[in-house]
């Protein structure tokens, strides 16, 4: 009976611990900090991420390059069409990258707390937090894809218009109509999809720390060599050697785009599944009805069957490139704002 007690206690302080360690403020700047830099870096690059949507939802749009196409959109439906929907998307990035980022590093903060980073880890842990991530904010973006494709011109006269007034009129409708599953459309490839912020995570956080290490270093060679000279300036190396301790603003927009181009360029067929899922319902041919299942198979089979097997990569080019400056400037902002935040705070040397 007492063993029991001590088992409960210690659980109980087990439990208390990981608590205290998720539940952190460190945990929370890093959260705010991820989701401040997704809205900054969609909203300079929001025009980019249309054009690729249009290209992987309308079949009958011909592949052009991203100035062309967005030159199509003004053309035909006005000058702030390739902003259309951006509030939905914003607010839907914003929740995601929340989730995503809090789970990241709480994770981090209980798996690596006596063991140093690796790759797999840093892997296995993003794997986790884009799980999590997908599950909670799936409805948001399934709202703001119809929102974003509300009264475009598209080329494909299947597709049936839709007449949503705002967030709140979308969610009601989709649930009146369509039942609560559809809020989940997308789902499955969106969980094949979370390996995309996995890779992309493994790849910054490894690039990081060996960038971090080069610079460490270079600094401890040139301390030696400044050292070895015996001048009479010597007693000025400590501030003649810089802190390695943060990258420049250069490396961390470098290293953000290099993660993101890999892991784009990897798993965009299953992003172009994920986005005709999301949008597919609304078209009326009862073959591609099939299309609201989470059948990703059938799907992928029926694109390639119609646009050959580059169709699953339909839209690629305007997809790096919103992404890949898109998440070179989210990671420069989230640096930059959690390392000042931490610095004014005096919670991180």
């Amino acid at each position: 009976m007492e063993e029991e007690g001590d088992n409960y206690i210690s659980s109980a302080a087990d439990l208390k611990s990981a608590m205290s360690s998720i539940l952190t403020y460190e945990n929370l700047v890093h959260a705010v900090s991820g989701a401040v830099g997704s809205m900054t870096a969609m909203s300079v690059f929001y025009p980019l991420d249309t054009a690729r949507l249009r290209l992987q939802v309308d079949e009958n749009r011909k592949s052009r390059s991203t100035p062309a196409v967005l030159m199509e959109i003004i053309k035909e439906e006005g000058l702030l069409a390739p902003y259309r929907g951006w509030f939905p998307v914003i607010a839907s990035l914003c929740c995601s990258n929340f989730v995503f980022f809090y789970t990241f590093n709480s994770l981090k903060t209980l798996w690596l707390k006596a063991t140093p980073p690796t790759t797999s880890k840093d892997l296995s842990i993003g794997f986790i937090a884009g799980i999590v991530n997908v599950l909670f904010t799936t409805p948001l973006w399934v709202v703001n894809t119809r929102l974003k494709l509300q009264g475009a011109k598209f080329r494909n006269d299947d597709i049936k218009p839709t007449t949503y007034t705002g967030i709140s009129d979308a969610f009601q409708k989709i649930l009146q109509h369509e039942g609560i599953l559809a809020l989940w459309n997308g789902t499955l490839p969106s969980l094949l999809l979370v390996f995309n912020p996995a890779i992309q995570f493994m790849f910054y956080e490894a690039l990081k720390r060996q960038v971090l290490k080069q610079q460490t270093e270079e600094t401890h060679l040139r301390g030696q060599r400044i050292l070895a000279l015996k001048r009479p300036w010597m007693g000025v190396v400590g501030s003649d050697l810089k802190s390695t301790s943060a990258l420049s603003s250069i490396q961390v927009f470098l290293i953000g785009a290099i993660a993101k181009a890999i892991a784009t360029t990897v798993t965009y067929p299953l992003q172009t599944v994920q986005s005709i899922l999301r949008f597919g319902h609304e078209k009326t041919n009862s073959e591609k009805r099939t299309f609201g299942c989470f059948s990703v198979f059938h799907l992928t089979k029926q694109r390639i069957r119609r646009l050959g097997f580059l169709g699953l990569y339909k839209g690629l080019e305007a997809k790096l490139l919103q992404t890949v400056l898109t998440a070179a400037l989210m990671f420069l902002v989230y640096e930059k704002l959690a390392n000042l935040t931490f610095r004014l705070m005096a919670l991180k040397g």
